[in-house]
């Protein structure tokens, strides 16, 4: 797995997982690599619950308005996840840095991609670049990845609907 400069691949699974959650540990590992993980890890019982508690605690700094309490939220994350960066070189993918230690668990990796890729979104991108779809009633988490910094809408679906709304409120 590769985290891109923007940190792009760790908030759109943040978000996938968020948006559309698996109903077991099977399902999550499947969602990973359709997203772009390569390693799979060894099951542990209690892995389906705990990387629920990954994405409630990425849903916290999602739903932070405030960018200096987004910033120290996402910190606590770092600092339970994080580690020096070190090279690697698994499964054909050519050497890489990996900002994690070398925890064989689902949860532990997924928090510390997701903490570190947020973390890279944001100060990239901007600090605003989380939030939720604007198109009640919809709550989905928009992870905006877009050139101009615009996207308020998690999908075309959305945003139709937010369109035929603003169109019947003129008329």
């Amino acid at each position: 797995m590769h985290l891109n400069p923007y940190g792009e691949y760790a908030v759109l699974l943040a978000a996938s997982l968020a948006n559309d959650w698996p109903e077991t540990r099977a399902g999550i590992e499947e969602r990973t690599l359709e997203l772009g993980m390569t390693q799979t890890f060894p099951p542990a019982v209690d892995d389906h619950e705990r990387v629920r508690g990954v994405i409630d605690d990425w849903l916290a700094i999602v739903d932070e308005p405030d960018p200096d309490a987004r910033a120290v939220l996402l910190n606590a994350q770092l600092a339970a996840a994080a580690a020096y960066p070190r090279l690697t070189n698994h499964d054909d993918e050519g050497w890489h840095l990996h900002y994690r230690d070398d925890v064989p668990s689902l949860p532990y990796v997924l928090r510390a991609i997701i903490s570190l890729g947020t973390s890279l979104h944001l100060v990239t991108r901007g600090m605003s670049r989380l939030s939720r779809c604007q198109a009640e009633p919809c709550t989905n988490v928009v992870a905006d990845v877009t050139r101009n910094g615009r996207q308020r809408f998690c999908s075309v679906r959305c945003a139709n609907r937010a369109a035929v709304r603003r169109h019947r409120a003129r008329a």
